[in-house]
């Protein structure tokens, strides 16, 4: 099946720094893209407007219960973290800065190649419009993290960054 059969596709962002030599060399570009896929983003906005819909319609039954401080209290932090999360999977983005990988999400995360000890990558091609393809990241000094990206060829791109960070060059031949 051809991607054209999946409907649009976001390419992912890619510029080139002005001290990468002819384009070709990826330590210099910066290639960027939503870390979750559309689909997905749409479910979240759809879930967070029907949770919301939800409460306003069960606002008359809400209102005749008695509620404590604590647990109002409680339901305004649990709609806080819905908005929030719904928020960051929506406007999340995954940058490959050189050799530096980027995820904005509720916390920045941030990875450079030299610290990196081991890679895996998650990918399952026939859900990625629902899973986003992810990037376990373990790093030399302990520590790990999970990157994701709608498109995979960000974090393929970082796993070469890291490879040559870690294979040795050819020596010259005499």
């Amino acid at each position: 099946m051809s991607d054209q059969a999946h409907g649009p596709v976001e390419e992912p962002k890619q510029q080139d720094d002005d001290n990468s030599p002819g384009g070709g060399d990826t330590a210099g570009a910066i290639i960027e893209s939503p870390a979750f896929p559309p689909l997905l983003r749409t479910l979240a906005v759809v879930l967070v407007v029907d949770l919301f819909a939800f409460a306003i319609w069960s606002l008359p039954s809400l209102r005749t219960a008695d509620w404590s401080a604590s647990a109002l209290v409680v339901m305004g932090i649990a709609a806080l973290c819905v908005v929030w999360v719904g928020y960051w999977i929506v406007y999340s983005r995954t940058r490959l800065e050189g050799d530096v990988l980027v995820q904005t999400w509720l916390w920045d995360k941030r990875v450079s190649a030299q610290e990196v000890a081991q890679l895996k990558l998650v990918h399952i091609r026939m859900l990625e419009r629902v899973i986003a393809p992810r990037l376990l990241v373990r790093r030399r000094f302990g520590g790990m993290t999970w990157f994701h990206s709608a498109d995979a060829a960000v974090l393929v791109a970082f796993g070469e960054q890291v490879a040559k960070r870690t294979i040795p060059p050819t020596p010259p031949q005499a």
